[in-house]
């Protein structure tokens, strides 16, 4: 689904990313894992299209997107949710989720405006289908509340609706855990999970080992930059270089 070959990013002279490869199974769940500094969230920023390589390339489904901009991956079907919570504050929750059905919009400003009865019947498909998005997330009830006044952890789930609301073939999420109590991570797993069986390929950074560890299919763990070690779940906890980047040699 999702193929990452030799990426290297320089930043002046320092070098976040050095010759990093690895593939995303497609209705997988990929985990990324390192320590803080590892390089996981500037490869998402690769990935998606803030950041542009130095050198190396990505492919989805087989086709280069490297250096596209977020727009266009988006109607591509590659979507992301971020480590800070980016949502639109002043909107209400179900306002945000329809933004993230923009590209499936075709009315334009002036017949918009004009209120014509093709624009009026699309704003309110786009209306019911994020509603399905919302119930989807388990926070329908606060369709109406405004985005800044959530709490964290609605807040989150509402970013992963709207990403998922786009329509996407794979969704990066980065750290999605963060900030979350054990409960709150439980119900996330859940949701991740059945995000899984519709269809969505799934690839997240996350610290939270638990979480990684009980839904990931594979992993893949960087270090300093590097990629250091990939394998399943099982393989990763008993890797030794693993074990040492994270707990030291002792």
């Amino acid at each position: 689904m999702l193929e990452v070959s030799a990426i290297t990013q320089v930043f002046g002279g320092v070098t976040a990313l050095d010759d990093v490869s690895f593939c995303a199974a497609k209705g997988a769940i990929t985990g990324v894992i390192g320590p803080n500094g590892a390089g996981k969230t500037t490869l998402f920023n690769i990935i998606t299209g803030i950041y542009r390589q130095t050198s190396g390339r990505v492919t989805l489904e087989g086709k280069d997107i490297s250096g596209l901009p977020p727009e266009r991956l988006a109607r591509r079907g590659l979507v992301r949710t971020f480590q800070n919570i980016e949502l639109f504050g002043g909107m209400s929750v179900l306002e945000n989720v329809m933004v993230g059905l923009h590209t499936k919009s075709s009315s334009g400003v002036l017949s918009c405006a004009l209120k014509m009865p093709w624009s009026i019947a699309e704003e309110r498909r786009i209306r019911t289908e994020a509603m399905k998005w919302l119930e989807f997330t388990a926070i329908a009830d606060l369709a109406d509340v405004t985005a800044g006044n959530l709490p964290f952890g609605k807040g989150r789930l509402l970013e992963i609706a709207r990403a998922l609301a786009v329509g996407p073939a794979i969704i990066l999420m980065d750290e999605p855990a963060a900030g979350l109590n054990s409960r709150e991570t439980l119900a996330l797993a859940r949701l991740i999970q059945a995000i899984r069986e519709m269809g969505i390929t799934v690839v997240l950074v996350e610290h939270d080992m638990e979480l990684v560890m009980d839904i990931c299919d594979r992993i893949v763990v960087l270090n300093l930059g590097k990629k250091l070690a990939e394998g399943t779940p099982r393989e990763i906890q008993e890797n030794p270089e693993v074990i040492a980047a994270y707990l030291g040699e002792g």
